[in-house]
């Protein structure tokens, strides 16, 4: 009985101390949110999930929440990811450092580490989780929100950043975890499924929610959106502006830069034949290092990915060191090579060193190289396995409707695949690309036979009587 006492008192001390400091926080973030943000922001589910469209604000209501958590609550860590730091500190960083100087909360910036430390003691991470290597850094924290932002752009890994590193942080603080992001081009996924998971709190407000989208431009959002369907020449049904505008989960596979599908593009293992080899490789400057090795026949139209590499931060003898043991193993016929930046130098020490045929990629079609691809995938020319990273890319990287023009093609910045454009250098230079079948010929005796052998008599007495012509003695003759 004094056991359940001790405890009902602690629990009235802690609420009476969360409406003190709520009481007296210097942050308001009332003011500062839209109803449905902040509808959002105050639900006391632990795990929650926003859809949203494009400029919906869902990263204000982001850099906001962390800030007030932060504010709010001594001695604690709210964490903030996304794809990958850089878009990180574009996306919610300086939010939250505009947050802080205007509303003088006294953080200490570390643009460095993209961190902010208050004088309550809390702390502000803002990170990249790209690889399952850098979600590692982020286990065994005491975690009190954590946001999982742009969430349709993570690759499966992100199941593990939710199960294995972020949940079992949030248990010292009671915490809560919130994945925020837009509809993918297609309705499956990790964010998919959860925003479609009933233990899970849901949320959805989109642009035409946004308040300050008609402040700032002067136009209601139906002039914006009617001036846009005008640029593209599309309607309202369109699946991108159903997904980016209205926040819908359709299937949008034309927004894909590449069409990559499992059904008709994946292999188990090679068939009988005698194949070739040819690698694309391409150098990560701020990404990773990618390597595709590609195999081609004389014998089939087919080309097939069988082997990927890819990895951040290696140097460049080990990057050089890597291509030689796949060129080695396959005994690779040609290299193709990223040589913008480090890649001329990278190339020429290849070719000194090991004497092997590396040609520069061309990168200045890329538009018309992923053409050529994708018309392969469509008629099944070209294979990859179904859990390759390539094909893990392939429904992430999207076209950017909002910059692209009908003749020029811009892909979102919201996701880089460096093993694609491996396979793009690679790809165009198979043999195989410019593959044509073999011409059958009529079996012995048949009509068809008859008719190629008379044709082919015909042309060969036309020949010879050409020949004959220019000759001496056939001027004599006549």
């Amino acid at each position: 009985m004094k056991v359940a006492t001790s405890v009902l008192q602690k629990e009235i001390e802690r609420r009476r101390l969360e409406k003190e400091r709520a009481k007296n926080r210097p942050f308001k973030i009332e003011s500062y949110l839209f109803d449905k943000q902040l509808k959002f922001v105050q639900d006391k589910a632990s795990f929650k999930v926003a859809v949203t469209s494009r400029r919906a604000g869902k990263t204000t209501s982001c850099g906001a929440d962390l800030i007030d958590v932060a504010t709010s609550n001594f001695n604690v860590i709210c964490l903030y990811l996304t794809i990958n730091r850089s878009m990180a500190k574009r996306n919610v960083w300086k939010e939250i450092k505009d947050i802080n100087l205007n509303n003088k909360l006294g953080g200490h910036v570390n643009n460095t580490e993209l961190s902010m430390t208050f004088p309550n003691g809390s702390i502000i991470y803002c990170a990249g989780a790209e690889t399952e290597d850098q979600i590692e850094k982020f286990r065994g924290m005491p975690i009190k929100i954590a946001y999982i932002d742009e969430c349709q752009s993570f690759r499966p890994h992100i199941e593990k950043l939710v199960d294995d590193v972020i949940a079992p942080a949030l248990m010292d603080h009671n915490g809560t975890l919130m994945l925020i992001g837009t509809p993918g081009p297609l309705p499956k996924g990790y964010f998919y499924e959860c925003a479609h998971n009933p233990t899970w709190s849901h949320h959805k407000w989109t642009f035409f929610d946004n308040p300050f989208i008609a402040k700032k431009s002067g136009k209601t959002h139906e002039e914006l959106l009617q001036r846009e369907l005008k640029r593209r020449n599309v309607k309202r049904d369109d699946p991108s502006i159903q997904r980016e505008w209205f926040g819908q989960w359709v299937m949008d596979a034309d927004s894909l830069l590449i069409h990559y599908d499992e059904k008709t593009n994946h292999f188990d293992t090679l068939p009988i034949a005698v194949w070739n080899y040819i690698i694309g490789v391409d150098i990560g400057h701020d990404d990773a290092d990618a390597i595709a090795v590609l195999a081609w026949s004389d014998s089939t139209p087919t080309v097939c990915l069988v082997e990927e590499f890819i990895k951040a931060k290696q140097d460049i003898t080990d990057l050089i060191n890597k291509v030689d043991y796949f060129r080695k193993k396959y005994n690779a016929s040609k290299i193709m090579i990223d040589q913008g930046g480090l890649g001329k130098k990278i190339a020429e020490e290849i070719r000194r060193r090991h004497h092997v045929p590396v040609v520069a990629a061309d990168k200045a079609r890329k538009m018309e190289n992923v053409a050529f691809l994708n018309d392969a995938l469509r008629t099944g020319r070209f294979m990859a396995k179904r859990d390759s990273r390539f094909a893990h890319d392939s429904y992430l990287v999207e076209i950017d409707r909002e910059k692209s023009t009908p003749d020029r093609l811009i892909v979102k910045d919201s996701y880089h695949s460096d093993i694609i454009d491996a396979v793009l250098y690679s790809f165009k230079e198979s043999p195989a690309f410019t593959y044509s079948p073999p011409v059958e010929k009529p079996k012995y005796g048949t009509p068809q036979w008859v008719d190629e052998e008379v044709k082919r008599l015909e042309e060969a007495a036309e020949e010879y009587f050409e020949a004959l012509e220019s000759t001496d003695k056939f001027n004599d003759w006549i």
